[in-house]
């Protein structure tokens, strides 16, 4: 393994793949790579986004310092000749170490990437799932939770020290002034008044709680929170259901001015704007976690398509709605045959409950 003159690992490798939600849930362990190699360079291995409204993992981490390169590729990669090119890459850049940072994908498919990361000619390869245990979630019997996707990561590395998922530092972004002075002129439609923001994307259908639900809630939440002001957020595709949604605040007489940023902005820009907000609001999705990132408080609205816990947002100013149903766990991007019983089933007025809860109106002073 090549070190320098003083035993420090120079070049390190990380696995993962994903777009914003993926990301953002590896950052405890991104920051942990950071204070245990931090002479290192250190290189990411992702993919292109998956689909067109995902954001590539290098649009959300350039800047932040955890990542200095990236390496991309296409999901699927089979062409022998790209595959060829991609490890020749790989071992001309000779890293010392590969960090695995990969979610549940099954034996098989852990063994072929250990093969391959060797074939690359690295010798030491760390948090690559060989056991059961390091590919699953853990059951917490006290809460009647899993163990979220960022601890679990946290587990199989955690040879090289804790990855504090805890602590609201692991999740920074470290955003810059120039992000930040990029959001306050987004924002400057608003003026001074506090705003809510909402996110109605999700890359999977099953996760979606409907427009009618969203109008519902958002114009009930323009009369408990009169002069706040409504922002949306998200990729261009949800700009007109957006604007849609929307029009319930701008009806209500006492309610502020209303901005929909969707495709209107950058990834890290996003989490800038989001950062001012007194709530977001959202489903199980990228934006949510970029929401989680800034620590705003917020309320989301999950399906049982995953165990409960496992994705839900690492602060504790937050709530969870979320309906265990007997099929829970199925992992179905499209549910037709319980037709979405589990976030159907979720009422307006279980998610009013909990917007009051974690934004309680009589504690929210209004900016002329």
């Amino acid at each position: 393994m090549a070190v320098d003159e003083n035993g420090m690992v120079r070049r390190v490798l990380i696995y993962r793949l994903g777009s914003l939600g993926d990301t953002i849930v590896a950052l405890p362990c991104l920051h942990l790579l950071k204070r245990v190699f931090p002479r290192a360079e250190r290189r990411l291995l992702t993919n292109f986004p998956v689909e067109r409204k995902a954001a590539a993992a290098q649009a959300i981490l350039e800047g932040s310092g955890l990542i200095d390169e990236y390496y991309s590729y296409a999901v699927g990669l089979r062409h022998f000749n790209e595959l060829l090119s991609l490890r020749q890459s790989i071992r001309e850049w000779n890293p010392d170490v590969l960090v695995y940072l990969m979610p549940e994908r099954g034996i098989r498919v852990a063994q072929r990437d250990a093969m391959f990361f060797r074939s690359c000619g690295i010798e030491r390869l760390i948090g690559v799932p060989f056991t059961r245990d390091m590919r699953e979630n853990r059951a917490r019997a006290a809460t009647g939770l899993m163990e979220s996707e960022a601890a679990r990561l946290a587990r199989c590395i955690a040879e090289l020290g804790d990855a504090r998922v805890a602590d609201p530092a692991s999740w920074d972004l470290n955003l810059t002034d120039m992000e930040y002075l990029t959001a306050r002129t987004m924002l400057e439609p608003l003026g001074k008044r506090p705003f809510i923001a909402f996110s109605l994307g999700t890359k999977v259908p099953a996760n979606d709680w409907g427009t009618e639900n969203w109008k519902d809630l958002l114009r009930q939440m323009a009369r408990i929170y009169p002069g706040h002001a409504l922002l949306a957020m998200g990729a261009a595709a949800e700009y007109n259901r957006s604007q849609d949604v929307m029009s319930v605040w701008r009806d209500e007489p006492t309610s502020g001015p209303t901005l929909n940023l969707c495709g209107q902005t950058q990834p890290r820009e996003s989490a800038a704007v989001v950062a001012h907000a007194k709530l977001f609001l959202g489903h199980d999705s990228g934006p949510m976690h970029m929401a989680t990132s800034v620590q705003t408080p917020l309320v989301a609205v999950f399906s049982a398509r995953n165990l409960p816990g496992i994705w839900f947002p690492q602060i504790k100013q937050s709530a969870v709605i979320y309906h265990k149903v007997d099929c829970a766990g199925c992992g179905l991007e499209k549910c037709v045959q319980q037709r979405m019983k589990c976030i159907t089933s979720v009422t307006v007025n279980e998610v009013l409950s909990e917007v009051r809860r974690v934004l309680p109106p009589k504690v929210v002073q209004l900016s002329a």
